[in-house]
């Protein structure tokens, strides 16, 4: 399996929007898999955090078209077993940023149907408007 490595602008304004938010060097990283093997939620993610460290250092496409990102809850265990010290949580929080703020979207509160506002748990409210907007 061959990959192809996109060396465009895009993608290099990707990495460094990351790494700057991020405060993280994704070049330290060197796919060992322990983020991977230590998250909780790997399963349930598209992609898995090393592999998404990967494919945006490689450029390739569709990183912030990933569920991984969304799916983390920045428990920091990765991060405490990373060999090379990466705070993948922040990278995933970094990338959440990103995506929120090229869909402009934000979560309309005035919105949802009374119903949903009063079953909703108050500390899901708000952790969705932390979450959902920008």
């Amino acid at each position: 399996m061959s990959m192809t490595i996109r060396a465009d602008s895009q993608a290099n304004e990707l990495l460094q929007t990351v790494e700057a938010l991020s405060g993280q060097r994704l070049a330290a990283c060197y796919q060992c898999g322990t983020c991977a093997a230590t998250c909780p939620f790997v399963a349930a993610m598209d992609l898995p955090p090393d592999r998404l460290i990967q494919q945006l250092r490689f450029g390739l496409p569709g990183v912030l078209e990933r569920r991984a990102f969304w799916v983390c809850v920045g428990c920091d265990s990765c991060a405490e077993r990373c060999p090379r010290a990466i705070a993948v949580p922040r990278v995933m929080e970094a990338l959440r940023l990103i995506a929120i703020r090229e869909r402009g979207d934000r979560l309309a509160v005035a919105q949802l149907p009374a119903a949903t506002l009063r079953d909703l748990p108050p500390i899901a409210l708000v952790a969705s408007l932390r979450r959902n907007t920008g």
